[in-house]
């Protein structure tokens, strides 16, 4: 009988939380839905797609409508399908068998799993007591160990806590390895680096379309940084990796940032208000929990009784996620209606 290798014997498939549930808060996902005249020209704009023709290897129209946006060189772009598919690119090019990364805890936990299977050797590098970065230790740690990639997430997925760009900056003018920072977040803030990644040789930045331009479901993401890098990129990726429809569609929508941008800022005041009132819960029950206060689409909540107050909130159909390592709950920003039912159903539960 076959048997599989050592390294992939015993993984399991990543399983996001399954089941109906009536409110789901829990992949940072928008809950806006394009407006109908976005929606309308995405969908037109598909109709001269050849569906018996491979898609544009380079993204090209694509690349140019996120560089217009983000004003940005076209030529410091490249697309993936999803920022999930770059940083697995990026890790199985830029690094070789037996290669030291590393990254900072907590973090997105797909960086360890994409630096296993490229067979590198990982260096965590623990978060102060409030999930804020020690930069010096960082990049004195880097050094010491002869990181070859750092990744992390700015602002960060989990903690919803940000680096300003005078840390970023001191990150990768100080480390020799590659900095990889990740931006998936950085539309709902304002201290994002890509106006200065091309003025590095050692700076990649991940963006994605799936939270602030609500496009989840094309799977579209960007790199960017020097052209020498992303010329790489380019030659070690899947040559048809993101889907014409996909292209077509994320360019129609990046045409239009400016609708994009007001539903920004309807996500960040869904997000002031959910935080809002979680402080006033905090208020109420002191000692209970404790709110952090980021800059992201979502809202931590630390507690010492997280996961019993993530089972309850399933168990009355409304799915967010729990992080046991961190002993916490991680609130995305949904609607009115979805935010206020947050907010009761956790009041109940510490009344009970």
């Amino acid at each position: 009988m076959y048997e599989l290798n050592e390294k992939i014997r015993d993984l399991e498939p990543y399983e996001p939380i399954a089941g109906e549930y009536k409110i789901r808060l829990d992949a940072n996902e928008s809950f806006l839905r394009l407006p109908e005249s976005i929606m309308a020209s995405a969908l037109h704009a598909t109709f001269s797609v050849e569906l018996n023709r491979y898609p544009d290897p380079t993204a090209k129209a694509l690349c140019a409508a996120f560089a217009r946006a983000y004003r940005v060189d076209a030529a410091n772009v490249v697309a993936g399908n999803g920022s999930d598919e770059l940083i697995s690119i990026i890790f199985q090019s830029f690094l070789q068998k037996g290669d030291t990364y590393a990254t900072v805890a907590p973090d997105f936990s797909m960086y360890d799993f994409y630096g296993y299977l490229a067979e590198c050797r990982g260096v965590s590098i623990p978060k102060n007591e409030d999930w804020t970065i020690n930069v010096d230790r960082l990049i004195e740690t880097c050094n010491r160990e002869q990181v070859k990639l750092l990744i992390f997430s700015n602002p960060c997925n989990p903690t919803s806590l940000g680096l300003d760009r005078a840390a970023i900056r001191r990150i990768v003018s100080g480390v020799s390895g590659l900095v990889v920072l990740d931006e998936a977040y950085m539309d709902f803030w304002n201290e994002s680096m890509l106006a200065e990644a091309a003025s590095y040789d050692n700076l990649l930045i991940l963006k994605t379309c799936s939270k602030a331009f609500g496009l989840a479901a094309l799977r579209v993401g960007f790199a960017v940084g020097q052209e020498r890098l992303i010329r790489a990129i380019k030659a070690v990726k899947s040559p048809y990796n993101v889907n014409a429809l996909s292209q077509r569609m994320a360019e129609t929508v990046l045409k239009n940032r400016g609708e994009c941008e007001a539903a920004t800022r309807r996500i960040l005041l869904s997000r002031d208000a959910l935080q809002a009132g979680l402080l006033q819960l905090m208020q109420r029950f002191p000692g209970k929990m404790e709110v952090v206060q980021g800059v992201t689409n979502f809202v931590v909540v630390r507690t010492p009784q997280a996961e019993a107050l993530f089972q309850k909130l399933l168990a009355d159909s409304i799915a967010v996620r729990y992080f046991k390592a961190m002993s916490a709950l991680r609130i995305t920003a949904g609607s009115t209606g979805e935010n206020a039912a947050v907010l009761d159903h956790i009041r109940d539960f510490f009344e009970a």
